[in-house]
């Protein structure tokens, strides 16, 4: 397992996701999977970056364990204590206008990954991603 502890910004996703990328390429990850991978942690270390710390900046922990044929990765922050997950997922039946704003995000997430959970955990948020790499 490889970790990347990181400025909570958004400028730095393209490092976050430099740090992934490379990792699946060294498994020969098929496109199409590298790039679900890459929009789900767009979405979650950029929901990181905008609404964990408030006003402030703090740190994330981004963890990849690449290995017999999925991907695990897990975001960890020192937020405030929120579980994307708790939230219902947006009627997607309805046109955009007349949806409530946010949850499509961490919706899309769910969706594309095999497996999300959360926890939080001394003083931690703790969102993990599972993805088949086949």
């Amino acid at each position: 397992m490889r970790s990347l502890e990181i400025k909570a910004t958004v400028e730095n996703l393209d490092i976050v996701t430099d740090f992934l990328n490379e990792q699946l390429e060294e498994t020969d990850c098929p496109v199409k999977t590298q790039m679900q991978i890459d929009l789900a942690a767009e979405e979650i270390f950029v929901n990181i970056a905008h609404y964990a710390y408030g006003d402030e900046t703090g740190t994330a922990v981004i963890s990849a364990d690449i290995s017999e044929g999925r991907a695990v990765i897990t975001f960890e922050d020192c937020g405030i204590p929120y579980d994307p997950l708790a939230k219902p997922d947006p009627d997607i039946t309805l046109a955009a206008e007349d949806r409530a704003v946010g949850g499509l995000g961490i919706f899309m997430v769910k969706k594309s990954m095999d497996d999300v959970r959360y926890e939080y955990r001394n003083g931690k948020n703790i969102l993990t991603l599972v993805k088949r790499l086949v």
